[in-house]
C-alpha cells in the first residue's frame, strides 16, 4: 500500500508542478528553424514562385514589342525583256532593270500606343498573379509550420503521458495483488497505455506527412534532415474586421489583378474601335536599267489597307471586347465577395480561438489540475476509486492537447488573414 502511494505522489507532483499549458518540448537534435527563415527560403527556392516570377518578367518584355512599328521590308527585283534569262534585254531595252526598294507598314495613329498599354496592363496582371502565388505559398508554409509545431508538442505530451501512466498502472497492479483493487483497473491502465501508443504512432505519421509538404514547399530533398520547428506562441489580433477588409481592398493581389483586367479590357475596347480605321503602307523603289544608255527611275507608292469586312471582323471583335470587359467586372465582384467571406471566416476563427485560449489558460486547465489534485487526495483516503482518478488524469491530458491544437488553429487563421490582407499580424 505504501508503494502504491509513493507512485501516486510522484505522478501528482510531476503533473501539478509542470505547467500544462506551457509544457517543455523534447530536446531537439538540431536548433529549431524559425518561421522567418523558412519563409525566406521558400521565396527564394520554391519552383512555383520562381515560375510566377519568370512569367511576370517575360510579360514585361511584351509592351515594347507590340508598340513598335512593323519591320520595314527590303526588296530586290529584276526585270528581263524578251527572254526569261537573267539580264535579257538589259542593254537594249529601257524596261529591263534591276530594282531596289523598301516598304513600311504604318498602323492607324493610336493603335500601337494602345497595344503597348494593353501589354503593360497584361504585365501588371502577371505581377499580381506572382504576388498571389507568393502569398499562397508563404501561407501554406506557415500553416504547415504551425501544424508541425503542434504535432511536435503533441508527441512530447503523449510521451510524457506514457511516463505518467506507468506508476498508475503499477499502482493498480499492486492493489490488485493485495486484494484491494480489481482486475478491471489494471486492464484499464493497460488499455490507456495502448491508446497512447496508437495516438503516438498516428501523430508521427501525420508529422511525417507535414515534413514532406514543408520540404516540397522549400524545394528541399525529401532525404534531407527533418525540419525542427520552434514552439508555438500566441499572436494577438490587432485589427478589426473592417480594417482588414479595407486592407484587402487596397492590397489583395487577386482584387488588384481583377481591376487590371478591367483596365486592360477598357483599352481593348478602345483598340477595337480604332480597328475600324485603315492602316497604311508606304514604299520607295529605285529602278536601274543599263546605266550607259538609260536614266534611272524612282518610284514612291502609298497604300491603304481598307477594313471592308467590318461585319465579319471588326464588329465581332468589338462585341467580344465589350463582353470580356463586362465579364471582368463580374469576376471582380465575385472575387471581392469571396475575399470578404474568407476574411470573415478566418477572423471569426482567430477571434473565437483567442477567447478559447484564455478560457483554457484561466479556467479549464487550472480547474482540471485542481480536480486531479482533489481526486488524488480523495483516492489516498479511499474516498474515490481508481476509475475516477484515471478520468481526472485523462481530462488533464485531453485539455492540454486541445489547448495546443487551438493555438495552432489560431495562428493558422492569422496566416490566412495575412495572405488575404497583406498585413503583418505577428
Amino acid at each position: 500500500m505504501k508503494l502504491h502511494y509513493v507512485f501516486v505522489l510522484v505522478f501528482l507532483q510531476f503533473v501539478l508542478v509542470a505547467p500544462i499549458a506551457q509544457g517543455q518540448q523534447l530536446p531537439a537534435s538540431t536548433e529549431p528553424e524559425t518561421l522567418a527563415d523558412l519563409l525566406s527560403q521558400a521565396e527564394r527556392n520554391n519552383p512555383q514562385i520562381q515560375a510566377a516570377r519568370l512569367g511576370w518578367n517575360a510579360a514585361k518584355q511584351v509592351p515594347s514589342q507590340v508598340s513598335t512599328r512593323p519591320d520595314p521590308e527590303v526588296m530586290v527585283s529584276h526585270m528581263s525583256i524578251g527572254s526569261p534569262r537573267p539580264f535579257s534585254g538589259y542593254t537594249n531595252n529601257e524596261m529591263a532593270n534591276i530594282a531596289f526598294g523598301i516598304s513600311q507598314d504604318i498602323p492607324y495613329p493610336g493603335k500601337l500606343r494602345l497595344r503597348g498599354e494593353i501589354a503593360k496592363k497584361e504585365a501588371d496582371v502577371w505581377q499580381q498573379q506572382y504576388e498571389s502565388v507568393l502569398r499562397a505559398i508563404l501561407a501554406d508554409v506557415k500553416a504547415n509550420y504551425f501544424r508541425l509545431s503542434y504535432l511536435t508538442k503533441r508527441l512530447a505530451i503523449l510521451q510524457e503521458d506514457g511516463q505518467l501512466l506507468k506508476p498508475i498502472e503499477q499502482s493498480a497492479e499492486a492493489r490488485f495483488r493485495q486484494g484491494m483493487g480489481s482486475q478491471q483497473d489494471v486492464l484499464q491502465a493497460q488499455l490507456e497505455q495502448t491508446r497512447l501508443l496508437r495516438e503516438l504512432t498516428a501523430t508521427q505519421m501525420e508529422a511525417g506527412t507535414i515534413q514532406a509538404k514543408l520540404k516540397r514547399l522549400l524545394n528541399r530533398s525529401q532525404s534531407s534532415p527533418e525540419i525542427e520547428v520552434a514552439q508555438l506562441s500566441e499572436s494577438s489580433l490587432a485589427y478589426t474586421y473592417e480594417q482588414m477588409l479595407e486592407a484587402a481592398k487596397n492590397n489583395n493581389p487577386d482584387i488588384a489583378g481583377a481591376q487590371r483586367v478591367i483596365e486592360r479590357q477598357d483599352l481593348q475596347v478602345e483598340l477595337a474601335h480604332r480597328d475600324f480605321y485603315p492602316d497604311f503602307n508606304i514604299s520607295y523603289t529605285y529602278l536601274r536599267p543599263d546605266p550607259f544608255q538609260y536614266r534611272a527611275r524612282y518610284e514612291v507608292s502609298f497604300g491603304v489597307r481598307l477594313p471592308i469586312y467590318r461585319g465579319r471582323r471588326q464588329q465581332p471583335a468589338l462585341a467580344q471586347a465589350e463582353l470580356e470587359k463586362n465579364k471582368a467586372r463580374s469576376e471582380l465582384d465575385a472575387q471581392s465577395q469571396e475575399i470578404a467571406s474568407g476574411i470573415r471566416e478566418q477572423y471569426v476563427i482567430a477571434e473565437k480561438s483567442t477567447d478559447l485560449l484564455r478560457i483554457y489558460r484561466e479556467g479549464l486547465l487550472p480547474q482540471s489540475r485542481a480536480e486531479l489534485q482533489a481526486g488524488m487526495a480523495a483516492f489516498q483516503s479511499s474516498r474515490e476509486d481508481f476509475q475516477a482518478l484515471l478520468a481526472s488524469f485523462l481530462d488533464v491530458v485531453k485539455l492540454d492537447e486541445e489547448y495546443w491544437q487551438t493555438l495552432s488553429e489560431h495562428e493558422t487563421a492569422l496566416a490566412g488573414l495575412e495572405q488575404t490582407t497583406g498585413l503583418s499580424l505577428r
